[in-house]
């Protein structure tokens, strides 16, 4: 068997984080170490473990993991933030290059950070605004191989985190996925697990470059995956 791939998580304790971690069960060509605050559960199964420091301490928990590949799937809320720009700057935008940075200097050749659909750095909305400042900056720190994921709604269990708007568009979002078509269709929700599917297999691509993924680029890259998980003829599709 070949060697295992190496990733290092950061944002362990959110949605895509601990779907990454879950995900990780039964797929021996990866190894994950995530970096979190706070102590998280593992599960049974997987070639992965945890390094626990505080945000200060990230770069050299980073530099430890001797990975090859970043995954970048940090960020707060509005409302975690206390509604205050500085402190949203200060996760989604300030750590997210922090560690970037770190993992760079610590020869990490490759990177993929969880964005959002309609980032954009000329965008009025504040948090479109910086997800579109943090992908510029990101660029320009030259990592070989730079994967930007771009999902609409993430459907997945999350917790009391959800505001009840939110919860609201999980629900109906079977419906409303279905008016998104052709040019909006990057706008439909997506599977946290389907999101965490597209990760492991980017970290697996060989081409060199800047790639950015919305709706259909992580549904084929996640049933990619999947493809190559099952065995000879069972082939599985993913929506």
């Amino acid at each position: 068997m070949s060697e295992a791939i190496r990733i290092a998580l950061v944002g362990a304790t959110g949605l895509i984080g601990q779907t990454l971690i879950e995900r990780a069960v039964g797929r021996p060509r990866f190894h994950l170490t995530a970096i979190a605050r706070r102590s998280v559960p593992l599960p049974d199964g997987a070639r992965m473990e945890l390094l626990v420091a505080d945000p200060a301490g990230w770069g050299e928990a980073i530099a430890a993991a001797n990975a090859k590949v970043l995954v970048i799937a940090l960020g707060t809320t509005w409302r975690a933030a206390g509604e205050d720009e500085a402190a949203f700057r200060a996760v989604d935008k300030d750590l997210v290059l922090a560690c970037a940075r770190a993992a760079k200097e610590a020869g990490m050749t490759r990177c993929i950070a969880v964005s959002s659909i309609g980032a954009a750095i000329s965008s009025r909305n504040f948090y479109l605004r910086v997800k579109g400042e943090v992908e510029d900056a990101l660029a320009k720190l030259r990592f070989e191989r730079l994967d930007i994921l771009r999902p609409g709604l993430l459907r997945g269990a999350r917790g009391g985190e959800r505001r009840t708007g939110e919860r609201l568009a999980i629900l109906a979002s079977p419906l409303t996925d279905r008016f998104l078509r052709g040019g909006l269709r990057k706008y439909r929700s997506v599977r946290a697990s389907t999101v965490a599917d597209a990760i492991f297999q980017l970290a697996a691509e060989k081409p060199r470059g800047r790639f950015h993924h919305e709706h259909d680029a992580i549904l084929r890259a996640a049933a990619k995956l999947v493809d190559s998980d099952a065995q000879p003829g069972q082939r599985q599709r993913r929506r």
